[in-house]
C-alpha cells in the first residue's frame, strides 16, 4: 500500500506558514488536494489512517498522512476528507502548536474529535539523525507524553522530520511505545514491511492528476527512489546543515 505524505494546503488570500522555496515545493493548492481525493473516491478507493492501513486490507486504498500540524489540516483537509468518508493521520510537531499558521490546542482537539488519527512529528522538528541520545528522547518520547496530555488519548504513531531516520530512532520509538515510524523513504508498504521504517511518497506542488493516480498504484516509485537515493547520499556526504544551505541556494 502507498502511504501519501502531505504538508500545508494553500488557500487564495491566506498566508502560508513559510514561503521559502524548499518549503513551497510541498505546499499543494487546496483545489488540487480536493481533486486528488475526489479522483480516489470516484475510482472506488479508500483513504485510510495509519492504524487502519497496518491491517493491510484487500480493497484498493491509500494511507493519507499530514506532517507538521498546519491549521489547514483542520480548515481545509478535514472537510474534504470527511465529505468522502476518508480517514487520515495528522502528525503534529508539539512546539508548533499555538504559533502562527499552525493548529491551536483547541483546534487539535477538534480535529481529533472529528475522528481523525493524531500522530507525533517530534517536539521541535529537529533532524533526528543529528541528535544525541538525550535529544532523541526529548524529540520522540517526551513529545509523545506532551501530546497525549493535550489529547487525553494515546498517540501511537510517529513520523520523522525531514525524513531523517536511523536505527536509533527506531529503538527510541519502540521504547517510547509507538506502534510505527513513518519515514520519507520511497517504497510501498506491506505486511512484511518493518512498521518502524514505513515508506511514504511526498506529494509535490503541481503534480498532474494522472501522475498522482499512477503513484497511488505504486507506479514510478523506483525512478523516484533512485533520485531520492542520490539526495540521501548528498545528505550523508555534506551533513544536514550544509546540505540544506546548498539545496536552498539551488532552489532559489
Amino acid at each position: 500500500m502507498v502511504f501519501l505524505m502531505y504538508h500545508e494546503l494553500e488557500l487564495p488570500g491566506r498566508n502560508l506558514c513559510r514561503r521559502e522555496a524548499g518549503y513551497m515545493r510541498y505546499v499543494l493548492a487546496a483545489a488540487d488536494f480536493r481533486a486528488q481525493m475526489q479522483s480516489l473516491g470516484t475510482a472506488g478507493w479508500k483513504g485510510l489512517s495509519v492504524s487502519q492501513s497496518l491491517v493491510f486490507p484487500e480493497y484498493p486504498a491509500v494511507t493519507i498522512t499530514f506532517d507538521d500540524g498546519c491549521e489547514t489540516d483542520l480548515v481545509v483537509a478535514a472537510p474534504i476528507l470527511r465529505s468522502l468518508n476518508f480517514n487520515a493521520t495528522f502528525y503534529i510537531t508539539y512546539e508548533f502548536l499555538e504559533t502562527s499558521g499552525y493548529l491551536t490546542r483547541k483546534q487539535l482537539l477538534k480535529l481529533s474529535d472529528l475522528g481523525f488519527e493524531i500522530g507525533c512529528h517530534s517536539m521541535s522538528h529537529a533532524y533526528l539523525s543529528d541528535l544525541d541520545d538525550g535529544g532523541l528522547q526529548r524529540e520522540i518520547a517526551e513529545s509523545k507524553v506532551y501530546l497525549e496530555h493535550v489529547l487525553c488519548k494515546p498517540v501511537d504513531h510517529f513520523s520523522c522530520p525531514g525524513g531523517r531516520f536511523d536505527r536509533r530512532v527506531e529503538e527510541v520509538a519502540k521504547a517510547a511505545g509507538y506502534h510505527s515510524v513513518a519515514t520519507s523513504r520511497l517504497h510501498r508498504n506491506s505486511s512484511s514491511t518493518n512498521p518502524y521504517a514505513l515508506g511514504r511518497v511526498a506529494m509535490m506542488r503541481g503534480t498532474p492528476l494522472r501522475e498522482f493516480e499512477s503513484l497511488c498504484q505504486g507506479h514510478g516509485l523506483w525512478q523516484m527512489s533512485l533520485r531520492s537515493g542520490i539526495q540521501q547520499g548528498a545528505k550523508h556526504l555534506l551533513g544536514n546543515s550544509l546540505y540544506d544551505r546548498v539545496r536552498s541556494a539551488v532552489l532559489k
